[in-house]
């Protein structure tokens, strides 16, 4: 999937909230793609609005090549690849039996009836539920991590090419999030899947991911391999994120690079970079240039900060670039 300057507006009275703007972003065949940031960045958005749930005030989304732009483009969209949503009790229809929730997408697709027994059955081993126990359960008599595997399951019924997982686990205990998530990684390397998994967890994000990209209200400011992002992270936000995983040794964490205020207000973004009034390193010209993602530090790893684009710099200040 490619998604080319992706905006969401969110319209009240006199203001707009402007909830992603201009997201770049390719997500590769049976990649893992981490999504993290602050509450409030966009996340979420981004998740919906690349399912076509959310309508969008700009730009596009393409599935190998070809744009999504009609009714058919969506539906063949929402058949390869399908969505985990964080509360799986919500996810749920209270009213249904687990036969009834996990077949729906089959009947929404329009797959012969002849294939939903056989389908809905591999579906639900593969999220390690026994069909004979579960199929005429209802979702309160299930606990937090059977719902989600039952949401999983119904996920992967239509066996689509892709999962997004909006914060699967956030809503689980502990022992159980660590099930959910090995479920998750055993379908992904069984299934060959492609995980978008959005979380809040940078460690998470490290030993799951293949690449992470990192969101600030609205837009992608650093992405690359995990491995790169986390280690050597080019953007101060980032480096923020990374400081604040805790470190299990007592004196082991180092100095914290500690982010003053909250996120800003998206209905009055700031101008220049919107990061420069927490930035610890900002200087002058951070107040009025938009800095553009470019690549820097890892191949591969880019990041949307002036301290790495001499070039614009130079250019704000009406000089030409320095050797």
């Amino acid at each position: 999937m490619d998604v080319t300057d992706l905006a969401v507006e969110f319209k009240a009275r006199r203001t707009t909230a402007r909830a992603l703007d201009g997201v770049t972003l390719e997500w590769q065949p049976g990649e893992i793609l981490g999504v993290v940031g602050e509450s409030g960045c966009g996340k979420s958005t981004l998740a919906r609005a690349m399912l076509g749930l959310q309508e969008t005030a700009a730009g596009g989304i393409a599935l190998d090549g070809t744009p999504v732009t009609d009714r058919a483009g969506r539906r063949e969209l929402r058949r390869r690849v399908q969505m985990i949503f964080q509360d799986p009790y919500q996810t749920l229809n209270p009213r249904q039996r687990v036969r009834a929730i996990v077949t729906e997408p089959l009947r929404v697709q329009g797959i012969d009836a002849s294939e939903h027994e056989q389908r809905v059955d591999r579906a639900l081993h593969d999220v390690g539920l026994d069909p004979a126990r579960y199929l005429d359960r209802y979702p309160h008599q299930l606990s937090g991590g059977q719902r989600q595997r039952v949401a999983i399951a119904a996920a992967l019924v239509l066996e689509p090419d892709g999962l997004i997982c909006d914060e699967p686990v956030s809503m689980l205990d502990a022992s159980v999030r660590a099930q959910i998530l090995n479920v998750l990684v055993a379908l992904q390397k069984r299934r060959g899947l492609a995980l978008v998994f959005i979380t809040h967890d940078l460690s998470l994000a490290w030993s799951l991911c293949d690449r992470i990209a990192v969101m600030y209200l609205g837009r992608i400011v650093e992405e690359g391999r995990a491995t790169d992002v986390i280690q050597q992270p080019r953007h101060p936000y980032t480096q923020a994120l990374v400081t604040a995983i805790p470190i299990p040794s007592p004196g082991g964490g180092g100095r914290r690079e500690l982010l003053r205020g909250e996120l800003p207000d998206p209905t009055a973004v700031p101008s220049g970079c919107r990061f420069h009034p927490r930035c610890p390193r900002r200087f002058e010209p951070c107040d009025r240039v938009d800095p553009s993602l470019i690549e820097t530090g890892a191949p591969g790893q880019r990041a949307a900060c002036l301290l790495h684009d001499p070039a614009a710099v130079a250019a704000a200040a009406g000089t030409e670039r320095p050797a």
